[in-house]
This record gives C-alpha cells, sequence and structure tokens, in this order.
C-alpha cells in the first residue's frame, strides 16, 4: 500500500498505492505514519515527496467502505495523525506533494499538510465530505481558508465542487502546474534545490513560519528572538552559519553538517 525510496540518499518518496484510487483505510493511514516516523527520524533525510500511483488518482481521501465498517476512528491514528502528516506539529523537515491525479477528502488535505505541492494540467482537487454527511476534519476545514482565500475555501468546504489544479495555483496553493506524468520529476528538482541549502537553515525557516503566521509582525519576532524554538536555536549555534558565508568567498559549494 505505501512504497518508499531513497533519492540521492537525501530524498524519501513516499507513494501510495492502493487501486484503483488510492483510497486510504487504517493499515494505509498506519503506513503513512510509519514513512513520516522514519522521515522525521533519519538525520540524513532532508526532504519528502508524497505522491500517488497510477495516473488518475492522487488519493480519493478516506475510504467509505471503512467508515460504514465502523473502522476510522481517531483514537488509532499515530502520533502524526490521520494519513501520518496532518497532526505532526514539530516536523521541521519539508514535505512536497506531487498530484498527479484527482486529490478528493483526505487526498486533498494531505496536500493540505504539506508545505509545496507540484501538480498535474488539470487535476481535480475536491472537499466532498458535507456531501456525505461529514466534515473535512482531517485539515480541510482548519488549513483551506488558511491555505486559500477564505471566501474561496469556504465555498469548496460548504458545497463540495472540485477545483482544478490551474484555479488553486491562481490562489497561490499550488507551486507549479506541470504537464501530466512529470509531477514526481519536478517535485524531486525543487526537493534537490531545497538539499543544497543548509539542512539546520531549512528546518530553521519551516520552524518560524509555522510557529508564527498567526502573530503580528511585533510578536511574531518576539517568538522568533524568545529561545522557545528549537531548529532556530540549532541554527543559530551551528556551524553552518560559518560555513555558508565562507564558502561563498571562497568561492566554492559549501560543505554542511547536520
Amino acid at each position: 500500500m505505501i512504497r518508499t525510496a531513497v533519492e540521492d540518499g537525501s530524498i524519501l518518496v513516499v507513494t501510495m498505492d492502493r487501486p484503483p484510487a488510492n483510497a486510504i483505510d487504517q493499515l494505509m493511514s498506519d503506513g503513512l505514519d510509519a514513512a513520516f516516523n522514519r522521515f522525521e527520524a533519519d538525520a540524513d533525510l532532508r526532504v519528502c515527496v508524497v505522491a500517488g500511483a497510477g495516473d488518475r488518482f492522487f488519493s480519493a481521501g478516506w475510504d467509505l467502505k471503512d467508515v460504514a465498517a465502523g473502522n476510522g476512528d481517531e483514537s488509532r491514528f499515530g502520533a502524526g495523525g490521520y494519513m501520518g502528516l496532518t497532526e505532526r506539529w514539530n516536523l521541521a523537515k519539508p514535505v512536497i506533494a506531487a498530484v498527479n491525479g484527482t486529490a478528493a477528502g483526505g487526498g486533498f488535505e494531505l496536500a493540505l499538510a504539506c508545505d509545496l505541492v507540484v501538480a498535474a494540467e488539470g487535476v481535480r482537487f475536491v472537499l466532498p465530505e458535507v456531501r456525505h454527511g461529514l466534515v473535512a476534519e482531517g485539515g480541510g476545514v482548519i488549513r483551506a481558508p488558511r491555505r486559500l482565500p477564505p471566501m474561496i475555501a469556504m465555498e469548496l468546504l460548504l458545497t463540495g465542487r472540485p477545483a482544478l489544479a490551474e484555479e488553486l495555483a491562481q490562489h497561490g496553493f499550488v507551486n507549479r502546474v506541470v504537464k501530466p506524468g512529470e509531477t514526481l520529476s519536478v517535485a524531486l528538482e525543487l526537493a534537490r534545490r531545497i538539499c543544497e541549502a543548509a539542512p539546520t537553515a531549512v528546518a530553521a525557516t519551516k520552524e518560524v513560519v509555522a510557529r508564527t503566521l498567526h502573530l503580528g509582525e511585533r510578536e511574531a519576532y518576539a517568538m522568533m528572538r524568545g529561545g522557545t524554538l528549537p531548529a532556530y536555536r540549532r541554527m543559530r549555534g551551528s556551524p553552518n552559519r560559518a560555513e555558508g558565508p565562507l564558502a561563498f568567498v571562497e568561492k566554492r559549494p559549501p560543505r554542511w553538517v547536520p
């Protein structure tokens, strides 16, 4: 159901492979949680790319047959929450969604939980939960109004209408709209560019953004300087802070440490 591979020694590729629609049941959610646990714990892994097998679906979301059978109890999810990522609050490494096909329900919510999104032309994103008597509580109701203009997010949430990748790119949610079949390769290009940067600086940047986005500017500065952000503290004390400027002056590639 979940396949993993490592590219370039530092990029973990996680592929959802459950035909025909990569729908997520408890077993698949557990597999995603295990993959993200590995990503978080392994210092050699710098960026994660999440993809769906095939070319029709990224993921159709939670398997409603599983729900109807009485499964999908939130208490059974791992430390990272639904799909292993939606409530993994302290993950300071970037995750990129390579959306090759329809992202519905939990599939859309998984993309919303990622830091960057690459999507194929014409791919549909949809949150249909209200049409099934449910709420998009895997993050849709919380993240969509933060990632998209609130009125657009409310329309998608309240009507369940699909939005194409091109529309969401106009609203700043999708980073790249690419030809079908190119989502993974473009996502890997972005991952490699991230891996060229200092790992301590990448982690600190993600942490500061995540922890201060809801604050005013003055409060955000106070949070960043207040000594309570562990990745930011590591960045400030890392030899990478000296290595970066030195490599620039010496006109050579930097030699980063974890």
